[in-house]
């Protein structure tokens, strides 16, 4: 599936800090793509660059084949962004401030903002400053799906959102998925992100963990138990190891890129009982993952 979005060893550097370090992805079209990280992990400058609104130091982004940054002027209208604070005219109204964005967007944009604003149940006379949090994130979602993007970018969108709100609004992603659309996701809430991302990545102090389709992570990363009579086998033969426990010959470990040929031979050895592998939910993966690289 061709790309909509690619980086190739995309570096950032502010003073003091390196944010992004030699980055690559690559993100197909129709994908809804999470990006998965702790806080400094590099995510909201990934994203702040993907929308033209910083260059990379090194390295080039492409988004729908345009260059990032210097053909941001071309993407404004084919790209929808929500940051994870969205700043507005507190003085507008809901219904003034879908007004004046509508002069920078094409033809039915105030329209569909305002069908928008009425599903999530927002006053159109109310003024922005009056709104709570998650009314305040409602209306920077409304104005980002209402440009009718063909790549969606949102830095912890559902931020502030009562839990029925945000299980509507990932529902209405896999919706936006399927015609075709581009959805990069960055967030902290994993198991709703686990419910509707096609691809992660895993980012920790600026680069690549691990990047891999949802459907191909339970093969990427399992946990294996067993029963062992005398001395474990060598972990590190098994695959990369994440997570190693043992205790009364019972024995743990979380692997990385398994070795299938060593747990086979593993599973037939003399001495080793209750043999047992199963993939981790998202929220393992990435706990693991990252306490991997923090050791490292």
């Amino acid at each position: 599936m061709q790309a909509a979005i690619e980086l190739h060893k995309v570096s950032k550097t502010y003073p003091g800090k390196k944010a992004v370090d030699r980055l690559s992805l690559s993100i197909p079209g129709g994908a809804i793509f999470a990006l998965l990280g702790d806080n400094g992990a590099g995510k909201s400058t990934t994203i702040r660059m993907l929308n033209g609104l910083t260059p990379p130091d090194h390295g080039s982004l492409r988004v729908l084949g345009h260059d990032a940054w210097a053909d941001a002027w071309q993407l404004r209208k084919r790209i929808g962004y929500v940051p994870e604070r969205p700043k507005f005219y507190d003085w507008m109204s809901i219904v003034e401030i879908g007004w004046f964005t509508s002069g920078f967007q094409k033809r039915g944009f105030l329209d569909r903002y305002l069908d928008l604003a009425e599903q999530f149940l927002l006053e159109p006379k109310a003024r922005l400053s009056t709104l709570s949090k998650g009314q305040y994130a409602k209306v920077g979602l409304a104005l980002a799906l209402a440009v009718e993007p063909e790549v969606l970018i949102l830095d912890e969108p559902t931020s502030g959102l009562d839990l029925l709100v945000r299980r509507e609004f990932l529902s209405s992603m896999v919706r936006l998925a399927g015609e075709g659309r581009t959805i990069l996701i960055s967030s902290h809430q994993i198991a709703e992100v686990e419910r509707v991302a096609s691809h992660v990545a895993f980012l920790s102090k600026g680069k690549v963990v691990l990047a891999a389709a949802m459907a191909d992570l339970r093969d990427l990363v399992v946990r294996v138990r067993f029963r062992c009579d005398g001395p474990p086998p060598l972990a590190s033969s098994l695959g990369i190891v994440l997570q190693e426990q043992g205790m009364g010959g019972k024995w743990q470990v979380i692997l990385r890129e398994p070795n299938r040929q060593n747990l086979s031979e593993l599973q037939r050895s003399s001495g080793v009982s209750d043999f047992e592998e199963t993939p981790l939910n998202l929220e393992e993966i990435y706990c693991a993952l990252l306490q991997k690289r923090e050791g490292a």
